[in-house]
């Protein structure tokens, strides 16, 4: 059976390759008329606009959808293909919303502008013939809206489908799925299915096709810290009143040390540790960071030479961004009267996002900080010296699939049969909303990625390498041709 599988795929690769090449223009011109089209979660509009061209695009090539909706939450897309006499259910997961932008940081000046360039970086037109090494440039092009592109042309390919298929693509992953487990739960009898395979994130950074059984949850906070209730001439006052800007600093620098190793206490206390399976791929994954440092230009980096990959299945303390006055031409000569801090942490499996941000107030706590989750009156501010807010943002918890799952075999065969040996990786490092079909369905997940590594991902220039979205498509077809 699984020769027979290894084989049937490896025949339809060729077919989809040579489909592919022959329809290249066209690939592109749908998928410039997507990325056209804004589609930061909060603009309603356009996120309308967004749902209704992929519902119109998906039943363009036969599969009817709709629209899974709950109140005041963009529309998740679902569709659905029954295959007669298949015994299983693959549930593909995308998302179509995506980051927010700031025109200005753009090659075009212009987020939603696809722009192609070449491998130099310079503006390219085009009409039937694409360099491979091209990349294309809008918001969203690899995250995420190249796997809707991928699979519509999979679908054009002619691929037959083995095992009834279902597609379910989000209209709010980037801003945290808050809604997400209501619309599932709304909907849990139409999402039954064996397996969700999640089409998000980037490849290994050498290039090859990777496949994660996992992703790291995430949750976030803001941390303000608090001087006078005013600015304050830093003349007539320096030396005098306190610098929460300074006050801030100096708490984050607490956090960690200078190896970037985490000082918070029990940060790491709960870790599920990794099977035998899991540690054996992790010893199998490519060495690929003197090259990542080169393109990097990173003349060090955390971990005590831990390895990237492995340094992954540990949590994250990140800072997001600061703030406090003006810098540059905004600059002043006061003293803030205010500092904030966006902080992230990264999730492994067994550590819980409250428990993760509690412990981080704890310390908070511990360096003479009193903590409140309400804006301090004036009461407060008279009565503690050092205050610090704290405002809880939405997150979720890691998951991990385990890789000794049959389902996790037959997906690592139908991708490798089309696209030889593959990274296989417990964990990604980024996160995805994969507790909610986890926990709420009791469904394995497992994450198919087809963007390149350095598609500059939530920041700006987004791009996608054509390569990986014509390997991408390839990927697709295998998946969506498993029995």
């Amino acid at each position: 059976m699984v020769l027979a599988l290894l084989t049937l795929t490896a025949l339809q690769a060729q077919p989809v390759r040579e489909w592919r090449k022959a329809n290249e223009a066209k690939i592109i011109r749908e998928y410039t008329d997507l990325l056209a089209i804004p589609n930061i979660a909060r603009d309603t509009p356009n996120i309308q606009r967004n749902a209704a061209f992929i519902t119109r695009m998906f039943a363009a090539r036969g599969v009817p959808m709709r629209l899974l909706e709950v109140p005041n939450s963009p529309p998740a897309i679902f569709g659905e293909i029954k295959t007669p006499g298949a015994t299983r259910t693959i549930i593909f997961y995308a998302h179509y919303d995506g980051q927010p932008v700031e025109p200005k940081e753009w090659i075009s000046g212009d987020p939603f502008l696809p722009t192609m360039m070449d491998a130099a970086g310079k503006k390219v037109e085009y009409t039937n013939k694409f360099d491979p090494e091209w990349r294309l440039y809008a918001r969203s092009a690899g995250d995420d809206k190249a796997p809707l592109i991928a699979l519509a042309a999979v679908l054009d390919s002619g691929v037959k489908p083995r095992a009834n298929i279902k597609f379910f693509f989000d209209g709010e992953e980037e801003a945290g799925s808050p809604h997400l487990e209501q619309i599932v739960r709304k909907y849990k009898d139409l999402l039954q299915g064996d397996v969700w395979l999640f089409c998000d994130g980037p490849v290994h950074p050498t290039r090859r096709q990777q496949i994660l059984f996992g992703a790291r949850g995430v949750t976030e906070f803001q941390l303000i810290v608090y001087g006078a209730k005013r600015e304050l001439h830093s003349g007539h006052y320096g030396n005098w009143a306190p610098n929460p800007a300074m006050m801030l600093a100096q708490l984050l620098a607490t956090m960690k040390d200078a190896e970037g190793h985490v000082l918070v206490k029990d940060f790491e206390k709960g870790i599920a540790p990794y099977s035998p399976t899991e540690l054996r791929a992790l010893k199998e994954a490519p060495d690929y960071e003197a090259d990542l440092r080169k393109e990097l230009q990173l003349a060090r980096v955390d971990g005590d030479g831990e390895r990237l990959d492995m340094l992954l299945g540990k949590p994250s303390l990140n800072i997001r961004g600061l703030q406090s006055a003006g810098v540059g031409a905004q600059s002043r000569n006061v003293i803030p009267a205010t500092a904030t801090a966006s902080i992230d942490i990264r999730l492994v499996k067994g550590i819980d996002q409250k428990v993760a941000i509690d412990r981080v107030i704890d310390h908070i706590r511990r360096q003479g900080y009193f903590v409140t989750e309400q804006e301090p009156d004036a009461d407060m501010r008279q009565t503690h010296p050092k205050i610090a807010r704290i405002i809880r943002g939405h997150g979720y918890n890691a998951v991990r699939t385990s890789m000794d799952l049959e389902i996790s075999k037959q997906v690592i065969r139908a991708v490798e049969a089309a696209r030889g040996p593959v990274v296989k990786l417990p964990t990604m490092g980024g996160s995805l909303p994969l507790p909610v079909f986890d926990e709420v369905l009791k469904t394995p997940v497992i994450v198919v990625p087809i963007a390149n590594h350095d598609n500059n991902q939530h920041g700006h220039n987004e791009n996608m390498r054509l390569q990986n979205l014509w390997d991408g498509i390839e990927t697709m077809a295998a998946l969506l041709s498993m029995q």
